[in-house]
């Protein structure tokens, strides 16, 4: 995989912002409630499973037109550990539970002796999530997201890393 989800995060975060946002103040912030984000999968390197991660991600109480200020911190079991700071932009289904999200979190990747070489430590995680609410409000999800160097480490390899995760959020 390569950009194409850090690409698709930013193209329809702007079409949202111009279509849904923008009568308002473009990217005016707007109070949300904090949302907690608990996900656990697999780890995916070189088309092979390598093992399991789990990731925490804090949704911030506020919003800037379509996007949402999110920090997370994922550990896997090799030891990595990665720490990342970004923006989601979730679509609501207009009727029903069901939504999707997408998302792109630059972070920090801390590789164990025994993890995968990533090639540079600023590694950027890109997702998308599909899933739906709850009618008490948590949500459940199935998440792919995407680990890459974006090529900041050239001429350093940048093969980057999936990782398939269940997700709840309350």
């Amino acid at each position: 995989m390569d950009g194409t989800l850090a690409i698709l995060f930013l193209l329809t975060g702007l079409i949202d912002m111009l279509v849904n946002h923008c009568d308002r103040g473009c990217v005016k912030p707007a109070m949300e409630i904090a949302r907690h984000t608990m996900s656990a999968g697999s780890v995916i390197f070189e088309a092979d499973s390598i093992g399991g991660e789990v990731y925490y991600r804090h949704d911030l109480p506020v919003s800037f037109g379509p996007f949402r200020p999110v920090v997370g911190l994922s550990v896997d079991n090799l030891g990595d550990v990665w720490i990342g700071a970004g923006a989601v932009n979730e679509f609501r289904m207009p009727s029903g539970p069901g939504f999707a999200e997408l998302s792109f979190v630059p972070g920090w990747w801390m590789r164990s002796n025994d993890g995968p070489r990533l090639g540079y430590p600023v590694e950027f995680r890109s997702g998308i999530e599909a899933g739906a609410y709850r009618s008490s409000g948590e949500r459940i999800g199935i998440s792919l997201d995407h680990r890459s160097n974006g090529g900041l480490g050239h001429p350093t390899p940048n093969p980057g890393l999936e990782t398939l995760l269940l997700r709840y959020a309350q």
